[in-house]
């Protein structure tokens, strides 16, 4: 592996600056995995680590899990307001905002349905908000709404992925082109070269989320995270593509049974005929049993990358020391001077 050496340069994007980290790697906010204690482990090691605050269960515990953040890292963190479609009544999305700017977080996240409304509480309280875009055109209509930083989020991505199926390699690039305001490349990112790689198309930082679910402070039982280092990066599955709401989650036993009726029931494919195999809660009893087989769970292409299940602070180091190496060495060593040709 690569090691930080003491002559190690940090790198300083227009991210490291406006968030005040060290490191261009954010975590972003997940569903079940981001808890205070993985985003604390992701600032402490020089990044940014974002939770989730619907995973506390109410804007109250929203609330303590803020308080409790301060008191697991000093430095910056963000936390993360995401707008679904949820089965059953939506949650207290106004309150989960109020939670957030009363309880002085400095960097809010947004991702999901057309954050406006809350880009805008968020600004005028003074946050630095970061919006979760999958098309070039939900980023251009963020920009419009202010917001700080876009994370875009390329087809790679775990969870959802949009429809648009526009991979980082174009997505990155075409954001370089038309955006003004500093991006992260999100989706499928897992080691320092694909950090150089994103710097090199445009982007001030990446956002990583699979990568971090295999590490020692992964709340996942160790089942998920030998799944994943035994993973290739086809190991995943886009399930419910005919309902236009798109997830991709691992490939295993429950996700393999949703993808075959989904191409059974062909249009007449309705949301009913897998509520019973994709619903949070059975999700939550596989994790809670440590059947990597009896739930849903999100992952993205990037399990392909994984081979091993660090602490974040020694991937922190792999990454930073892996993207310098790439930048110094690789990359510089492939530019002669003319008169060598």
């Amino acid at each position: 592996g690569f090691r930080l050496g003491k002559n190690t340069m940090p790198f300083s994007t227009r991210v490291t600056k406006m968030l005040g980290i060290e490191h261009p790697v954010v975590m972003g906010g997940m569903t079940g995995v981001g808890t205070p204690e993985l985003a604390a482990a992701v600032s402490n090691a020089g990044g940014l680590g974002i939770f989730a605050i619907h995973n506390a269960g109410t804007p109250d515990a929203g609330r303590e899990w803020i308080r409790k953040m301060k008191t697991l890292t000093s430095k910056p963190f963000g936390v993360n307001l995401t707008i679904l479609p949820t089965i059953g009544p939506p949650p207290p999305y106004d309150e989960y905002a109020s939670a957030i700017i009363e309880e002085g977080v400095k960097i809010v996240e947004t991702a999901g349905s057309s954050p406006q409304r809350y880009v805008k509480r968020f600004k005028d309280a003074g946050l630095i908000t970061i919006h979760k875009c999958v098309t070039v055109r939900h980023a251009l209509s963020a920009e419009r709404y202010g917001v700080d930083i876009i994370s875009l989020d390329g087809f790679e991505c775990a969870g959802h992925p949009g429809e648009d199926d526009v991979g980082n390699f174009v997505l990155q690039a075409k954001g370089a082109k038309v955006l003004t305001k500093p991006f992260l490349c999100s989706g499928g990112v897992g080691d320092g070269k694909q950090l150089a790689a994103a710097l090199a198309l445009g982007a001030d930082g990446v956002n990583c989320g699979t990568r971090f679910c295999a590490t020692v402070e992964c709340k996942w039982p160790n089942t998920y995270k030998m799944r994943m280092i035994d993973a290739n990066e086809t190991d995943t599955v886009l399930m419910l593509r005919r309902l236009r709401n798109t997830a991709r989650v691992f490939r295993n036993k429950v996700s393999k049974e949703v993808e075959a009726i989904e191409k059974e029931k062909g249009a007449a494919f309705q949301f009913p005929d897998v509520v019973a195999l994709v619903n949070g809660k059975r999700g939550r009893a596989a994790e809670e049993k440590g059947d990597a087989d009896d739930g849903i769970w999100s992952a993205g292409q990037v399990v392909g990358l994984i081979n091993d299940i660090p602490t974040v602070a020694q991937l922190m180091r792999e990454f930073i020391g892996e993207a310098e190496q790439t930048i110094q060495t690789r990359l510089n060593g492939l530019i002669v001077p003319a008169a060598k040709l």
